[in-house]
């Protein structure tokens, strides 16, 4: 059976936590941010854990990914 492919686009953008869940950043917060208040831009800079119902195709894209 042939190697399975990365997703590069995928692969940059998200990452596994500790706990095994998939993690990415927020969106929002490269430019556009002088209207934007302290207290919103401190919170972008949080990251978020995806949604369960994207585990399957992260999984697939990253096949690879521990």
């Amino acid at each position: 059976m042939p190697k399975l492919k990365t997703r590069k686009s995928a692969r940059k953008r998200f990452y596994i936590s500790a706990k095994g869940k998939f993690v990415r950043k927020r969106a929002f917060k490269s430019h556009i941010l002088e209207k934007k208040t302290s207290k919103r831009k401190r919170n972008l800079k949080r990251k978020m854990i995806v949604f369960k119902g994207e585990n399957l195709a992260l999984k697939t894209m990253l096949p690879y990914l521990r």
